[in-house]
C-alpha cells in the first residue's frame, strides 16, 4: 500500500475534523511548524482549503483551516450527479415506489456481498471487517470500541451523498443492511451527513 504524503494526511484530517488550526495539525502530524505552514500555503494556493479567523478574548485571532469544495472533490463521490438524474427520470416515468425498490435491491446485493466476509466471525471481528469494507468503498470509516458489547461506526465520507440527500431511503437501507450483516437489531444512526451533520455515525451493540 502506497504511503500517504503529508498533504494526503492533512486532507484526511480536515475531512475527519472539519476544521483545524495549525496547532491541531502539529499535534497530529508530529512535524515542524514551518513544514505544516508550507503545506497549508501550497494547498491554499491550489484552492484545496479555506481559512476562517476566529477572534479571541485576548491575543491574535485563531486561524482555522477546512476543505474547500475543490478539496472535497478529491474524496470518492461515485458519479453522484449522473446517478441522481437517472433516479429522477425513473421516478418521473415509474413513480417513487420504483426508486425505493431499486434501493432495496441494492441493500440485498450489499447484504449478500458483505455477509460472505462475516462468516464464522465474532462481533468484534465483524466490526473490524465492516470498517475494512466501508474503507474499500470510500467511506473513510472508523470504529470506536465503547464497551464490551457496544461500538460506534463513523463514516467521514459519503460516496453517494448527492443521491442520499435526494432519496433518504438510501440511508434507511444502509442501516438495515448493517443490522443484517452484523447480525444485531441494535444499530442506530445517531448522525447523518444528509441532515447537515459533519459525519454519519452509528451506535451498534450486540
Amino acid at each position: 500500500m502506497q504511503q500517504k504524503t503529508t498533504k494526503d494526511k492533512i486532507l484526511d484530517l480536515l475531512k475527519k475534523e472539519v476544521q483545524m488550526t495549525v496547532g491541531d495539525l502539529l499535534r497530529e502530524l508530529q512535524i515542524t511548524d514551518m513544514a505544516v505552514r508550507k503545506h497549508l500555503s501550497v494547498m491554499q494556493k491550489d484552492g484545496l482549503i479555506t481559512t476562517e479567523e476566529r477572534k479571541q478574548p485576548m491575543g491574535r485571532p485563531v486561524v482555522s483551516y477546512s476543505l474547500s469544495e475543490k478539496g472535497e472533490l478529491l474524496f470518492p463521490k461515485s458519479y453522484e450527479g449522473l446517478s441522481v438524474e437517472f433516479l429522477q427520470d425513473i421516478e418521473t416515468i415509474h413513480g417513487i415506489a420504483s426508486v425505493e425498490q431499486l434501493f432495496r435491491n441494492r441493500e440485498k446485493r450489499l447484504t449478500k456481498e458483505y455477509t460472505i466476509r462475516m462468516q464464522k466471525k465474532s462481533p468484534q471481528e465483524r466490526m473490524r471487517e465492516i470498517k475494512e469494507i466501508q474503507e474499500e468503498k470510500g467511506y473513510m470509516a472508523e470504529i470506536n470500541h465503547l464497551d464490551d458489547n457496544s461500538y460506534e461506526l463513523i463514516e467521514y465520507n459519503c460516496p453517494i451523498m448527492a443521491v442520499a440527500k435526494e432519496y433518504k431511503v438510501a440511508c434507511k437501507c444502509e442501516t438495515n443492511m448493517f443490522k443484517n450483516v452484523l447480525q444485531t437489531e441494535h444499530v442506530t444512526r445517531t448522525s447523518c451527513k444528509t441532515e447537515g451533520n459533519n459525519h454519519c455515525r452509528f451506535q451498534i451493540s450486540f
